[in-house]
């Protein structure tokens, strides 16, 4: 792994930058850019994804975004979804650069909110050949409708009186107000996934230093709620696209969205009994069967079974290293039990759950990563 950085605008990006174990600089390679959740750091999620890829022949870019970790931009601490999107592309900038990059074979995976930034970036910047969401989450739609997407967009409009108020005092000398991405004390009330979140990003076996867990309250909010990462994917997204989510995920409304509306190639696989997090990165053991290689195939990531003809496959050990519920979840074993039929256009709902084909084509799975080792 080398430590890099590269230029975004007048903002200098923290990355690392992982290369396959045989590696020729004079030769041709595909790559992957790894967008990080909201609140995450180019130390987890994403380089866990980032380090899998170049084991598999990738060249694989994880990052800090602008404002957080290592990257520059100030104030820092702010969650601009707008910046995040102009992330991914300055990404591909740089992979671009690099003689030793196929410029043409550049693809996007992003985990939670990384998902929905990924989404976007590649509905206008067409050098993304091919997008992987994993529990995405659209950030923007998520705060204003709530964790599960019972609330009318309407329901924010206290929240921004609040942020006003907030905005005021700030610019009349009151110290900066910042809000948590994942609870501090999670109780009875909080939903498993951010249950979860919190036994991640602030448990000592997954904490990062980098990673405050903090975002500013008044200048995140106002740019949040005005972002919707998926506006106009039914006409501008081309790019293939694979959704991952779990079927227990609060979040799943949002993939199920997503893959109604986009009118690309797409596929939709849902990890049986997985909560939103445990879908997002897999451990698992070398005995696995059903190890597969990613490979670039003209527009679309394709990946070879090895070693298995198995109508389905159990992942044993899925694990989230991203936000998980280690307690519940480490020893369990989930089934991906499905790749649901494409409905033509129009907004997706839970019930297309009812469609689904039984088991995974063992030949050719459209994932970037389904299983990771940590």
């Amino acid at each position: 792994m080398d430590t890099i950085t590269f230029p975004n605008g007048l903002i200098t990006m923290a990355g690392n930058l992982h290369l396959p174990g045989d590696f020729d600089p004079q030769g041709s390679y595909p790559a992957i850019v790894t967008v990080h959740p909201g609140g995450g750091v180019k130390e987890q999620t994403a380089g866990l994804y980032a380090a899998k890829m170049a084991e598999e022949g990738f060249v694989a870019l994880a990052y800090d975004a602008s404002f957080q970790g290592e990257s520059g931009g100030e104030p820092h601490h702010l969650e601009d979804p707008f910046a995040r999107v102009e992330d991914v592309r300055a990404a591909v900038d740089f992979l671009q650069s690099l003689d030793y990059v196929d410029a043409e074979r550049i693809g996007v995976l992003g985990v939670c909110a990384g998902g929905g930034y990924a989404v976007n970036a590649a509905l206008t910047d067409y050098r993304i050949k091919a997008v992987t969401t994993v529990s995405a989450v659209n950030i923007g739609t998520s705060f204003r409708r709530g964790w599960f997407g019972t609330d009318s967009d309407a329901a924010a409009a206290p929240t921004l009186q609040a942020v006003a108020q907030q905005r005021t005092a700030e610019a009349q000398g009151a110290d900066p107000a910042y809000i948590p991405y994942v609870p501090e004390q999670p109780d009875e009330n909080t939903p498993r996934d951010l249950v979860e979140a919190h036994d991640y990003y602030l448990a000592p076996r997954a904490q990062h230093p980098n990673a405050k867990n903090k975002q500013l309250f008044a200048k995140s909010i106002s740019r949040i709620f005005a972002f919707d990462a998926f506006h106009l994917v039914e006409d501008l997204f081309t790019a293939p696209l694979l959704i991952v989510a779990g079927s227990e995920a609060g979040s799943l409304w949002m993939s199920t969205e997503l893959h109604g509306r986009v009118r690309s190639p797409k596929k939709l696989v849902v990890v049986e009994g997985a909560p939103t997090w445990t879908s997002t990165t897999c451990r698992s053991t070398s005995t696995t069967p059903w190890r597969k290689l990613p490979r670039f195939s003209g527009r679309t990531w394709r990946l070879t079974a090895k070693g298995t003809d198995q109508p389905d496959a159990v992942l044993p050990g899925l694990w989230n290293p991203q936000w998980p519920g280690r307690s519940r979840h480490r020893h369990s074993s989930f089934r991906v039990a499905s790749m649901i039929p494409l409905p033509r256009r129009g907004p997706s709902h839970p019930s297309l759950l009812d469609d689904r084909e039984p088991g995974i084509e063992s030949n050719q799975f459209y994932t970037l990563c389904a299983m990771l080792q940590t």
